[in-house]
């Protein structure tokens, strides 16, 4: 009769459990899906003439670009890559050229959401950036390659416009950080904005 009613209370407690689990799984989800409509919403704002739209009031972050990659990979980026703002979205590292300038624009993305298949982006594959006037930029992927964090020459300034987009290497690592960066680097191709009409 005891074992029958710990064996009882166990089950009880496992089921809460479950149910918790899975009411907090949702929660996650449901809240990535809301601030993916939510930055959507900021970009128009901001491409609208808006300055510093916030995709929700308590935000220290808005929108400077819409990143769209081989595949269909459409990612509206926010000022500063830091580890808050990329749990959200891709980041403009601060300090790099803002998109839209001519030098080089460091764009950094989380490997298990946003840059998830960073690493099949090959030589030759278009990037298009737009800015908050709605011009597009089409850059021309030239190389990848895997590179210690340390290593800072991979974000320096280069020969035209560039776009360099990182993440944390390997994309598959149960953990989260590690000393290693998959970097792409593209160049402007062809040189000039575009008006895409927002």
């Amino acid at each position: 009769m005891i074992a029958q009613r710990v064996l009882s209370g166990l089950s009880a407690l496992l089921l809460a459990t479950g149910v918790v689990q899975g009411v907090r799984g949702g929660w996650i989800h449901a809240k990535a899906g809301l601030a993916q409509v939510l930055l959507h919403r900021s970009w128009e704002r901001t491409q609208s003439g808006g300055v510093g739209v916030k995709p929700w009031p308590w935000a220290d972050t808005w929108p400077v670009a819409r990143l769209t990659l081989p595949g269909g990979g459409d990612h509206i980026v926010l000022a500063g890559a830091t580890g808050r703002n990329l749990a959200f979205a891709p980041g403009h590292l601060d300090g790099s050229s803002e998109p839209g300038g001519g030098g080089t624009c460091v764009i950094a993305g989380h490997r298990d959401t946003h840059f998830s298949d960073i690493d099949s982006l090959e030589k030759g594959q278009t990037v298009v950036l737009e800015d908050k006037q709605g011009r597009s930029r089409s850059y021309r992927v030239v190389k990848t390659a895997v590179v210690e964090e340390r290593d800072t020459w991979v974000i320096t300034e280069n020969d035209g416009p560039t776009l360099v987009l990182v993440t944390c290497w390997p994309l598959d690592s149960p953990t989260a950080g590690g000393s290693q960066r998959f970097v792409v680097w593209a160049e402007a191709d062809p040189p000039v904005w575009s008006d895409t009409g927002g």
